[in-house]
């Protein structure tokens, strides 16, 4: 059936303005940012065919490329290319309502900054963050990115930055791709590593904090470092 087929209350669009955008299902967001349909099938059952894709249903669009969604008939490149940019502005969202508090107190705060972020990547990200005197961040810099098991870190790479910007400590962030955040022991050695060399620098290592999915390990709180 099409959109304009059911009763107005029940069309998406027409429903987010009366009901506000909490009472739609996910198929109906997404027919809202589909706009049209086509003749055989119309926005809601193409957002309904793009949200059985995968088992994990709106997750998936986190990983999946445009390509992937362009061949499914009825979105086309620009429909996939409006979806992807929706869910990319989702996720942006979720880490800048923590990026509000700039001032480190414990690891929770880290999480809010990275776990929407970081909990979907399929490689390894080592993200080291230049903290001022005053607990406050002055930079999230990317160091190195790995492949589906480890990145090699190298000291030089992790402070040369927080050396050009006079950072009196940095706090270490990387991601577990399998979900499990526990640390491995090459983590424990490329923190011990770099406490060491941070310590030769008169850099203070706050944490090494590693987000898996929806889990994150302090290695710091573990006694690791």
């Amino acid at each position: 059936m099409k959109i304009k087929g059911l009763p107005e209350q029940e069309r998406p669009r027409e429903k987010l303005l009366f009901y506000g955008k909490e009472a739609l299902s996910t198929a109906e967001l997404l027919a809202i940012l589909l706009r049209t349909g086509t003749k055989e099938k119309s926005a809601l059952e193409i957002a309904q065919e793009v949200l059985a894709m995968d088992e994990s249903g709106i997750l998936y669009l986190e990983s999946c490329c445009p390509e992937e969604l362009a061949s499914i008939k009825g979105m086309g490149t620009a429909k996939a290319c409006q979806v992807l940019a929706a869910v990319e502005l989702g996720k942006r969202a979720a880490t800048c309502r923590g990026k509000a508090k700039k001032q480190i107190a414990n690891p929770d705060d880290i999480v809010q900054l990275f776990m929407e972020k970081m909990r979907y990547y399929k490689k390894e990200h080592f993200q080291v963050l230049l903290i001022d005197a005053k607990g406050r961040i002055i930079e999230e810099a990317e160091v190195s990115i790995g492949d589906l098991c480890s990145t090699v870190i190298h000291p030089r790479e992790v402070f040369s930055q927080a050396i050009r910007r006079g950072a009196a400590s940095v706090l270490f962030v990387h991601n577990h791709p399998s979900g499990d955040p526990q640390p491995s022991q090459e983590d424990v050695e490329t923190t011990e590593r770099l406490v060491k060399a941070a310590s030769i620098l008169g850099i203070y290592v706050l944490d090494h904090i590693i987000i898996g999915d929806g889990r994150y390990v302090s290695m710091k709180g573990k006694g690791l470092m």
